[in-house]
């Protein structure tokens, strides 16, 4: 649906009708709101040991975990940091948190240990929940700012209790937290405002940073999404979610355990994605919800292995973090015969959905392959010309805008509330979303992201390069790779390989340089912006060398 303002913007809306959202309540009473439904029923299945913890013993956890932080000294508006694979205690470290008005920061722990004191200094981690084999990452950081680790892996103290505050040993098992009295938990004031949540994201340009999600913010996007009696995103207490999606990132928090945890579901948490012991949960637990990423996508449609199990338990298929492309969707469904298959649409800084496919709602509408979904509930999307910011019409494609709530909404960047996203799409005549490219820097690897200007700090530091631009290449497997175009400096001899091993020993996986070119100078406007619109030119031809 459409309209037009007094400004003669055109403004689109969700096809379903907007929704109460009770934004008053603080996140965790928002998700165990209906918890006397299915107090009994699994909540949280470790898929990696059987593992099974009903919603009750869920929510009291949690509690106790907030009564252990109050104990170690975290309090109102402190931040943790979550250096964690897919686990239990990280959901009950998040949720506790939550309940002390405490904010949550997730990191990777692939990180580099660079990477990680980047953000634990960054955000004023006071507490960092990891397991051993990361301790090396945050021990220096933890020495100099007196910072305690808690280990969910570790051999438990002799007593199960916070360490007297002149103690030097910093390290502490999780038995500190899950062994303290809920009763114990501090009575706080969350106002809806509180940040709960504290991602780091490369947004449209630039180097990453802490995108302060509140309680509100929050209880919005998972209620835009499972709530109101035709939900856009249909799950019930029945449901089986999968969770192998990283919980650090936005569309695995939001989407997948805020969302499971809203309706009763039973979420299976498995660490990391190998297609095999995937297989196996999937056909193992029943599971119902699938929601994947692209690369996971194309794994299942290349294995020879898929065919071997029984996934027909599966209802709905749902990706995002990156485009999927119309011939992989196509592909795919053949895997999931009984399934429902469509694709959201989001950003951290929106908080993070803007659109979702309407396959997904408990009364569902036709779709095609390769759209995005549609507008989610209680929002607003225009397009808008990417030179003149005059705001378009159907089928033309131009930057995505987005506003949801314009009084609690502190990331915008224009003076009337709206987000512009940096990407370029369109809405079509039925209202499904297309996404056709991107105008702002980020790289998108395997719906990482990458943010060009880190990479570009780090090779200004080699000695022998003058100058660099990073921008992304086109790969089937990533979706975007980094690659890196640079200028020697005057007579230095420096190859390719060197300078991807300099950058590889600094940074994650998913930030090494794919390519590196040589060349005479980067192309830069007036101003000194890099002009990778040039950069990307070049890679398109196809006439590059080193």
């Amino acid at each position: 649906m459409e309209t037009i303002t007094k400004q003669e913007d055109i403004i689109f809306r969700s096809k379903l009708p907007d929704i109460y959202i009770p934004k008053h309540l603080p996140l965790h009473s928002y998700c165990f709101e209906h918890i006397s439904n299915f107090s009994t029923r699994p909540c949280l299945i470790n898929g990696a040991t059987d593992e099974v913890y009903t919603y009750a013993e869920v929510e009291l956890t949690a509690r106790k975990v907030a009564s252990g932080l109050s104990r170690l000294g975290v309090g109102q508006g402190d931040t943790i940091m979550l250096l964690l694979p897919n686990s239990p205690e990280y959901v009950f470290a998040f949720l506790g948190a939550s309940y002390i008005g405490a904010v949550s920061t997730m990191a990777n722990p692939f990180f580099t240990p660079a990477e990680v004191i980047k953000q634990a200094k960054a955000s004023n981690a006071k507490l960092i929940i990891t397991q051993s084999c990361y301790v090396d990452k945050v021990r220096d950081y933890a020495s100099e700012k007196r910072v305690k680790v808690v280990l969910i892996d570790a051999p438990p103290p002799p007593e199960a209790a916070a360490p007297a505050a002149e103690e030097e040993d910093f390290f502490l098992h999780y038995s500190v937290l899950t062994g303290a009295d809920a009763g114990e938990m501090p009575a706080v004031k969350i106002s809806s405002d509180d940040v709960v949540a504290l991602p780091y994201s490369s947004g449209t340009t630039g180097l990453p940073k802490g995108v302060m999600l509140t309680h509100k913010g929050l209880v919005t996007s998972v209620a835009q999404q499972v709530d109101g009696d035709n939900p856009n995103l249909y799950i019930h207490s029945e449901d089986v979610m999968l969770c192998v999606l990283p919980l650090f990132h936005i569309y695995s928090l939001n989407s997948v355990l805020l969302c499971g945890l809203r309706v009763g579901a039973a979420i299976v948490i498995m660490q990391k994605f190998d297609i095999v012991p995937f297989l196996e949960v999937m056909q193992k637990y029943r599971v119902t919800i699938g929601p994947f990423v692209p690369p996971i996508v194309l794994a299942i449609v290349k294995s020879p292995v898929v065919d071997k199990y029984d996934l027909s338990s599966v209802r709905t298929v749902m990706s995002g973090a990156a485009p999927l492309g119309k011939e992989l969707e196509d592909a795919v469904r053949i895997k999931f015969p009984n399934a429902k298959l469509g694709q959201g649409y989001g950003m951290t800084e929106a908080g993070p959905v803007l659109a979702m496919c309407l396959a997904f709602a408990k009364e569902p509408f036709e779709i095609k392959s390769g759209a995005c979904g549609t507008v989610v509930r209680n929002a607003e999307m225009k397009i808008v010309d990417t030179e003149t910011g005059v705001s378009l019409g159907r089928n033309q494609p131009g930057e995505i805008c987005y506003l949801n709530d314009p009084e609690a909404t502190e990331r915008t960047i224009d003076k009337e509330g709206w987000l512009h996203t940096g990407d370029v799409g369109f809405i079509d005549d039925d209202d499904e979303l297309f996404i056709v490219d991107r105008i702002k820097e980020i790289i998108k690897y395997k719906g990482f992201q990458v943010a060009p200007a880190e990479i570009e700090a780090l090779l200004l530091n080699h000695p022998y390069i003058s100058d660099a631009a990073v921008v992304s290449m086109k790969d089937e497997q990533a979706g975007e790779v980094p690659v890196a175009f640079v200028v020697k400096s005057n007579g230095s001899i420096v190859t390719e390989d060197e300078i991807k091993q300099f950058v590889s020993k600094q940074v994650i996986f998913y930030k090494r340089i794919n390519r590196v070119f040589f060349i005479d100078a980067i192309p830069k406007s007036p101003s000194g912006k890099i002009l990778r619109k040039d950069l990307r030119a070049r890679l398109a031809a196809g006439a590059l060398s080193n």
